[in-house]
C-alpha cells in the first residue's frame, strides 16, 4: 500500500512538472528571424511564479512569471547574422537567424500571391530559393471581444517556391528586394485579409471617442451563439440554393449529347441579358446557372497534347469543361483563371469548351483586356478564342438568401485577433496597403466609414500600432490605391481620389511615414493589379530612406504655387520629367473643375488656366487617370493630390 502511494505521489509530481511547461507565440518558432539593432521582445506564459531562463548567444537570462502566469525577457540588440539557436527553458529554437522583420498588412492587394501574378514576370526566377529570408502567414481569425494573445497555429518558412507560391506577392518581392539591397536575414510577417475595412484593423479602445457607433456595431456580435447561428444558417441556405440549382440545371449531367446548334450567339464582351437568352430576368441582374460554347478545331499537329486554357477572368463562379471533362472551376471572379487540359483530351477536328457560369447576384460576364486562349505546353503554339459563344441558360434561380454580415468586416476583430497578438515582436517597419474597402462614404449612416473619415481612421490605426509595440518612430509604408475602372477625360468627383488624397495627407504630415505611389501601376478591368513587384521596389525606396537614412529621391512633392498672368505655376522638391502634361484640373470659386493645359520644365509646372481665376488645382483626380504622365527624373510618379492656390 505505501509503495503504491509514493508511485502515485511520483506521478503526482511528474504531472505537475509537465504542466508548468513554458509556452510561446507562434512567432518563437525554429526558423524565425529577429530584428538586428533593436532590443528583442520575447514572452509567453507559463505557472505563475515559474523561473523561466532563456539561453542565448552563450549568456543566460531569466525572470518569473507574475501572477497570471505571464512573462516577457527583453534581449539585447544584435547585429546580423544567424543561424543561431536559442533555447527558452526547454524549448529547442534552431535556425534562427537577426535581420530585417517586415509586418506586411492591409486587404487583398497586399494579400495577392505569387501563383496569380508570375505570368507577368517571365524574367524572375520564382524558383528562388534562400535559407536566409523566411516567411511567417497569419491565418484568417477574428474575435469581437477583445484582444486574443496568440494567432492560429502557422510556422515560419524559408523562401522557396513552394512557400512563395500562395504567400502575399508585395512581401515576396520586398523580401529579395531588401536582401539584395542589405545581404542580411529577412523576415516578412504577412498580416492581411481581403475586402476587410481599415476600422477592423483599430483596437476598440482607439475608437471609443470618435467613432462611437463603430465599437456599438462590434458588440451586437459579442455572443458567440448568435454569431454561430449567423454562420450556419448562411451556410445552410447557401447549400441548399445549389442543391436546387443542380437539380434544375438539366445540363450538368445530360442523358444525351448535348446539340447547341439553336443557341444563340453572344459576344463575351457585350450583355448577356437578350431575351433570347436570359428570358424573364432582370437586365441587371441574373441569379442561376448559365452556360456557354464554343467549338474549336484541333489538327493533328496538336491532337492529344497537353496544353493550357486561359480564360482570363470571370463573374463570378464557373465550372470549365473540354470535351465533356472537367479541367477547372473558380469560385469567385477575382482570380485568373488557368486550367490544365490533360494529355490526350483534345482531339482531331471538332473540340468544345464549355462555361458554366454560376451566379448569385449580378450579370454574368468576362472581364475585358486579360488571355482568352490556348497555349499548348510542349511547343508554346498559341490557340486565341473567339469572342463568339453559343449561350443557354441552365436554370434560373431566386438570389440566395443570406444574412448579410461579415465578422471579419466589424470594427476592431482583425486587431485583436490577427494583429494584437504580434506585439511586441520587434519590426524594422509595417507596410500598409488597404484602404478599396473604404472608397464608399455613407454620409446619412452614423457608421460612415468611406473617404471623409479615412484620415483620422488612418491616424488611429498608425498611432494605435505604435503604442501596442511600444514604438512611436514605428516607420509605415503607406501604398497608395492605384488607377481602377474606366478612364474618362472630363473632370470626376472620385471617391477613389478622395481615399488617395486622404492617404497622400496622413504620410506627409508624419515624419515617420512615406507614401508608395501607385497610381500608374493599377489595371482598368481588375482591382488587383498585377505589377507587384514595382510596389514593393516603391515601398523599398520608403523605407531605404525611413530605416536606412539614405538620401534618396522618392515621388516629387508641391513646394509652392503661384499665380503669374492667366498662368498658374507650381513648384516642385525636384527637377521633373519635361513636356506636355494631362490629367491637371483647375477649378474657380465655384468648385467645379476644368482640364488644364500643363506643361513640365525643371522643377516647375505651367498651367494654362481655362478660367478667369482659379482657387484650386488638382492631378490625377480620377478613379483611374489613365493618361497621368508627371514624373520625377527618377522615374517615381507625383500622387494625385489637390491643394488650394
Amino acid at each position: 500500500m505505501k509503495r503504491c502511494l509514493f508511485v502515485l505521489l511520483i506521478a503526482a509530481a511528474c504531472s505537475l512538472t509537465a504542466s508548468a511547461k513554458i509556452l510561446l507565440p507562434q512567432l518563437f518558432q525554429s526558423g524565425m528571424v529577429l530584428q538586428r539593432g533593436k532590443p528583442i521582445p520575447v514572452w509567453g506564459t507559463a505557472d505563475a511564479g515559474e523561473r523561466v531562463v532563456i539561453r542565448w548567444q552563450k549568456r543566460q537570462y531569466a525572470t518569473i512569471a507574475d501572477s497570471a502566469g505571464h512573462w516577457r525577457i527583453d534581449l539585447p540588440k544584435m547585429r546580423a547574422g544567424g543561424p543561431y539557436t536559442m533555447l527558452v527553458g526547454d524549448e529547442v529554437l534552431t535556425n534562427v537567424y537577426v535581420g530585417d522583420v517586415w509586418l506586411c498588412s492591409g486587404q487583398s492587394n497586399m494579400d495577392v500571391h505569387i501563383e496569380r501574378v508570375h505570368p507577368q514576370y517571365p524574367d524572375v526566377d520564382f524558383g528562388y530559393t534562400n535559407e536566409r529570408i523566411r516567411l511567417f502567414r497569419v491565418k484568417t481569425d477574428r474575435d469581437t471581444h477583445g484582444p486574443k494573445s496568440d494567432v492560429l497555429t502557422t510556422r515560419w518558412d524559408a523562401m522557396s517556391r513552394e512557400s512563395a507560391w500562395n504567400f502575399s506577392a508585395i512581401g515576396y518581392f520586398l523580401a529579395r528586394r531588401m536582401y539584395e539591397a542589405t545581404g542580411v536575414p529577412q523576415g516578412v510577417i504577412c498580416n492581411s485579409l481581403g475586402g476587410t475595412p481599415v476600422e477592423a484593423w483599430i483596437p476598440a479602445d482607439s475608437l471609443r471617442a470618435d467613432f462611437p457607433m463603430m465599437v456599438e456595431q462590434t458588440r451586437l456580435y459579442q455572443d458567440d451563439e448568435l454569431v454561430s447561428l449567423r454562420a450556419q444558417a448562411d451556410q445552410r441556405a447557401n447549400d441548399r440554393w445549389f442543391r436546387l440549382l443542380n437539380e434544375r440545371d438539366s445540363l450538368l449531367f445530360p442523358s444525351t449529347p448535348v446539340d447547341d446548334s439553336s443557341w444563340p450567339l453572344v459576344n463575351q464582351y457585350e450583355p448577356f441579358a437578350s431575351p433570347a437568352t436570359l428570358r424573364h430576368q432582370s437586365s441587371a441582374n441574373f441569379s442561376g446557372s448559365l452556360w456557354l460554347r464554343q467549338h474549336i478545331q484541333i489538327d493533328a499537329a496538336h491532337a492529344g497534347r497537353p496544353a493550357r486554357l486561359l480564360l482570363g477572368t470571370l463573374y463570378d463562379q464557373d465550372y470549365t469543361y473540354v470535351n465533356g471533362r472537367e479541367v477547372g472551376r473558380t469560385y469567385y471572379q477575382y482570380p485568373p483563371r488557368r486550367y490544365q487540359i490533360p494529355a490526350g483530351l483534345l482531339r482531331e477536328g471538332d473540340n468544345v469548351i464549355s462555361v458554366r457560369f454560376v451566379n448569385k447576384y449580378g450579370l454574368p460576364h468576362f472581364i475585358r483586356e486579360k488571355p482568352y486562349m490556348m497555349i499548348f505546353d510542349d511547343t508554346h503554339d498559341t490557340l486565341r478564342l473567339s469572342e463568339q459563344w453559343r449561350a443557354h441558360v441552365g436554370a434560373a434561380m431566386p438570389q440566395c438568401p443570406s444574412g448579410g454580415t461579415s465578422i471579419q468586416n466589424l470594427p476592431s476583430v482583425l486587431y485583436n485577433a490577427m494583429l494584437h497578438p504580434l506585439a511586441p515582436y520587434a519590426v524594422a517597419g509595417v507596410v500598409w496597403y488597404q484602404g478599396e474597402s473604404n472608397t464608399s462614404d455613407n454620409l446619412a449612416s452614423p457608421l460612415n466609414n468611406g473617404p471623409s473619415v479615412y484620415a483620422p481612421l488612418l491616424r488611429k490605426l498608425m498611432a494605435s500600432w505604435r503604442a501596442l509595440w511600444n514604438e512611436p518612430q514605428l516607420p509605415f509604408a503607406i501604398v497608395q490605391l492605384a488607377n481602377f475602372m474606366q478612364p474618362t477625360d472630363q473632370p470626376q468627383n472620385s471617391s477613389w481620389a478622395r481615399l488617395r488624397e486622404a492617404q497622400r495627407r496622413v504620410a506627409a504630415e508624419d515624419p515617420r511615414a512615406e507614401l508608395a505611389v501607385a497610381i500608374d501601376l493599377g489595371e482598368t478591368v481588375d482591382i488587383h493589379p498585377l505589377r507587384k513587384r514595382e510596389v514593393a521596389e516603391r515601398i523599398g525606396r520608403c523605407f531605404d530612406r525611413l530605416v536606412y537614412g539614405k538620401q534618396v529621391v522618392l515621388s516629387p512633392q508641391l513646394v509652392s504655387t503661384a499665380v503669374e498672368g492667366s498662368n498658374i505655376v507650381l513648384t516642385f522638391d525636384q527637377p521633373l520629367r519635361e513636356g506636355a502634361l494631362y490629367e491637371w484640373e483647375l477649378a474657380g470659386s465655384d468648385g467645379r473643375y476644368h482640364n488644364a493645359e500643363a506643361r513640365a520644365s525643371g522643377r516647375r509646372i505651367t498651367l494654362k488656366s481655362p478660367i478667369s481665376s482659379a482657387v484650386s488645382v488638382r492631378y490625377a483626380w480620377k478613379d483611374n487617370p489613365l493618361r497621368a504622365n508627371t514624373y520625377g527624373l527618377n522615374g517615381l510618379p507625383l500622387a494625385p493630390f489637390e491643394a488650394p492656390l
